[in-house]
């Protein structure tokens, strides 16, 4: 028999102000002695759109060093887990190397995190691919959306890690009104955007399809917010601060904050545990 240990474990809700949940994601502490497939095939069990692992970091200037998966493969880095790790490594008494501020290295580099009273942040980290779609990779994204080309404002490449695209709509209502057909999007990851009027929940909601990566749509995306704010904000077609809305259509109260200071841009939301335990792996 195939010896197991036991590992603190931690699943977190992340930009989740409540009473409606956001995005949860599973936190292994600890687990450094874990193999890459130990940790895939967990992340595939947990059947999460993101699964973490804790380990020590490599880097001097890091406060700790995390793994990301989704059930189907590995990330170099991802948001919502960024946030919902660091509330967990607190929580599980982690002590960063600087007051208010935490450090992250993952596979993109390092992240900065900062924390307010009631929300963490992370630095939206730079842009692996930007600038316009190919004309085959925005066909495919439209036909995969079921929407005419008519209806896309603008698009432009926003991957940080995972790969996404951006897309941009005339109104949430038409965001929330997609039905995509996920066999047709193949193994794009989509993001898309459109701005509320006056009295909306937010300003902007937010879709998130990964079907390649076994996620159909993601509940609540900050590697896909922190990519669109980039793009957004530097385009000129949002402000600097906003809102965003997100798993609406999933019945999830996901809300983001995004910060711009300087040439940096900041997203941010509200994590609590929600389970706390010991996994055996």
């Amino acid at each position: 028999m195939t010896s197991v240990s036991e590992y603190p474990f931690s699943q977190v809700d992340v930009f989740a102000p409540g009473p409606q949940p956001g995005n949860p994601v599973a936190v292994v502490h600890n687990a450094d002695d874990l193999s890459a497939e130990q940790m895939q095939s967990f992340a595939n069990w947990t059947n999460l759109p993101e699964t973490t692992f804790l380990l020590r970091p490599t880097r001097p200037e890091a406060d700790y060093r995390l793994r990301i998966f989704t059930p189907a493969s590995e990330l170099p880095f991802a948001g919502h887990p960024t946030l919902g790790s660091a509330h967990a490594w607190l929580e599980n008494g982690g002590q960063p190397h600087r007051p208010g501020e935490l450090v992250q290295e993952c596979e993109v580099g390092l992240v900065k995190i900062s924390q307010t009273a009631n929300e963490q942040f992370f630095e939206a980290p730079p842009l692996r691919h930007s600038g316009p779609l190919e004309p085959e990779v925005l066909e495919q994204a439209i036909t995969s959306l079921r929407i005419t080309p008519e209806e896309v404002l603008d698009s432009n490449w926003v991957d940080n890690g995972p790969g996404w695209l951006g897309i941009r709509l005339a109104s949430a209502r038409a965001v929330l009104d997609l039905k995509p057909d996920f066999t047709a999007m193949g193994q794009l990851n989509v993001g898309v955007i459109g701005a509320y009027g006056d009295g909306g929940p937010a300003d902007f909601e937010v879709r998130g399809f990964l079907p390649g990566l076994a996620i159909p749509e993601d509940p609540v995306t900050g590697s896909l917010n922190a990519g669109l704010a980039q793009w957004l904000i530097g385009s000129g077609a949002a402000e600097g601060n906003y809102t965003v809305s997100q798993g609406t259509a999933l019945g999830r109260g996901g809300r983001l904050t995004i910060t711009s200071e300087g040439d940096s841009i900041w997203v941010g939301g509200t994590s609590r545990t929600v389970v706390r335990g010991s996994v055996f792996l």
